[in-house]
């Protein structure tokens, strides 16, 4: 697959074949894409936290929420959540910000996941003091994102903006339209 399509063919995610559980071993090679991904004055604060369990990933479930534009939906219903997690911490002893780490960090894995036959998404709006106190996280790492992985289970439309409106939205049967703004709406000349 073409880096082109590897990034036109990588998405939020937000309903999984929870069933299609997601190796360890996996999980761990995409972290090692985030590893020799770029970080801030090669600082490299971030830790990360891999579950694949169902029990671990039921624990953190409750911490996420899903889609702020979907105001009748609270989130994959039981069999379509999400079958792996990466939580992405920032090591506050190693440095107080983390600038843009996370962002490129989270692509790296989430391009490797597409790459392996699966998708995501990715959360910042967490729980995060319970999240916290469920998976005993020190208080010396800051809970930056939370990447909810698994094999998708919808089918995304890329739509052009219309309106200036950026709002995803759900179809009368379940396709998840995501709206882009056209490339020569983005490409100035000045």
């Amino acid at each position: 697959m073409s880096l082109r399509d590897l990034v036109f063919k990588t998405r939020s995610y937000r309903r999984f074949e929870e069933s299609q559980r997601i190796d360890l071993k996996v999980l761990e090679g995409l972290v090692d894409l985030a590893r020799m991904s770029a970080s801030a004055a090669n600082r490299q604060p971030l830790k990360y936290l891999l579950y694949n369990t169902p029990e671990y990933c039921q624990k953190i479930f409750p911490s996420v929420a899903w889609a702020a534009y979907l105001k009748d939906w609270y989130g994959p219903a039981p069999g379509e959540r999400p079958s792996a997690y990466v939580i992405i911490l920032g090591d506050k002893s190693i440095a107080e910000s983390f600038n843009f780490d996370p962002g490129i960090a989270a692509q790296s894995i989430m391009l490797g996941a597409t790459e392996a036959g699966f998708g995501g998404c990715m959360i910042a709006s967490i729980k995060r003091e319970a999240l916290r106190n469920d998976l005993r996280i020190p208080e010396k790492f800051e809970i930056v994102l939370i990447l909810a992985l698994g094999k998708p289970a919808e089918n995304i439309i890329i739509d052009e903006i219309r309106n200036d409106d950026v709002k995803y939205w759900r179809d009368d049967k379940q396709n998840h339209h995501v709206p882009k703004r056209p490339l020569d709406e983005l490409i100035l000349k000045i």
